[in-house]
């Protein structure tokens, strides 16, 4: 008979300590993302776990630390493209931070459902919790909510008591407006997001302050509700109102995915932008570029909402008191905005 194999011991950290030449509790420091580590001696040390292929016990961890250095998040209509980002850019950020991400996408954004996915995470025992909170029903339900683990919301509205990360929406539109403005177009027709939707309402928001600011018309906004079908809903009214002989030289919209609806309906209506009509979007989405016309935009760094996001969590955990400001937005200039037409004489 073959002698029973000998069984193979796991790795423990102080395989890892002893191939990098450093301490057990150097080596814990570095898996555990202690700050206190140079950066040499954190390199070694992360060299030796790869080569070794190294993978902490997470269960025993918790049991000893208390922490699963997991952070859950919260989030709504994943399908679109600001959420689906925000998500990405808090991965990466987290992942960078030495935290792994539980993600629970809910299908509604409902009070209930929020409250369901935080209860679900704490019996989770996630150390944090993120919820992108931009709909009211789950933002109430939000500001609700206290659970045992720091709580912390991205991209809201900017009115909430709990901390918070998000980046300007009123700012980024006033920079859309005052591009058109600035055109030499006399106000600027505004297609909005859904009224229960805060990053909708400080687009508008924005959008009405620069109109006001500068004593321009503003124009009763058109609502849409994200879609390049309501976009396009949105054109073919436009463009039945220019025919009439309404003065409509420049459109913002809440985002680029409406903005290629109204595109396409403007299009059909013998409309082009910028020569008939200047189009603004916001989000500048990768295919904005190649729009026709190329989309001029606002851009959101949701890399940087991310890291934000997942900065405020840690000092949270630390138990630090941090506000971060919020995330600028940037204005994409393209082919879609033009000077306006001189007005036809009298």
């Amino acid at each position: 008979m073959q002698p029973a194999a000998a069984a193979v011991r796991p790795l423990s950290m102080a395989d890892v300590a002893a191939r990098a030449g450093v301490s057990h509790q150097t080596v814990s420091r570095v898996v555990n993302g202690h700050p206190s580590v140079a950066p040499a001696t954190r390199e070694r040390v992360e060299q030796a776990i790869a080569e070794l292929g190294y993978r902490p016990n997470v269960a025993a961890r918790a049991l000893v630390t208390g922490s699963t250095r997991t952070i859950g998040l919260v989030t709504v209509k994943i399908n679109q493209y600001g959420p689906a980002q925000t998500m990405l850019g808090l991965e990466k950020a987290a992942r960078a931070a030495g935290y792994s991400l539980s993600v629970s996408i809910l299908d509604d954004a409902t009070a209930g459902a929020m409250r369901d996915a935080v209860d679900a995470f704490v019996a989770q025992r996630v150390d944090a919790i993120v919820a992108l909170s931009t709909y009211d029903d789950a933002a109430e339900a939000l500001a609700s909510l206290e659970p045992p683990v720091p709580l912390v919301a991205v991209q809201v509205g900017g009115d909430e008591d709990r901390p918070a990360v998000g980046v300007d929406q009123e700012a980024g539109a006033r920079l859309a407006v005052r591009h058109l403005l600035d055109l030499g177009h006399r106000t600027v027709h505004h297609v909005a997001g859904p009224a229960d939707s805060k990053e909708a309402r400080g687009r508008i928001d924005g959008w009405r302050a620069e109109l006001e600011a500068v004593g321009a018309p503003v124009p009763e906004p058109l609502r849409g509700d994200w879609t390049p079908s309501s976009g396009y809903a949105a054109g073919r009214q436009l463009a039945d109102r220019i025919r009439a002989g309404e003065d409509v030289t420049a459109v913002f919209l809440a985002n680029d995915q409406m903005a290629l609806g109204l595109l396409a309906a403007f299009h059909e209506a013998g409309l082009e932008a910028p020569d008939d009509v200047s189009v603004v979007g916001f989000d500048d989405l990768p295919e904005a570029p190649y729009f026709t016309p190329p989309l001029t935009t606002v851009r959101q760094d949701f890399a940087e909402l991310g890291r934000r996001g997942v900065q405020l969590v840690l000092a949270r955990l630390r138990g630090e008191d941090l506000h971060p400001r919020p995330v600028p937005a940037q204005l994409i200039v393209r082919a879609s905005s033009g000077p306006a037409k001189p007005a036809p004489a009298a």
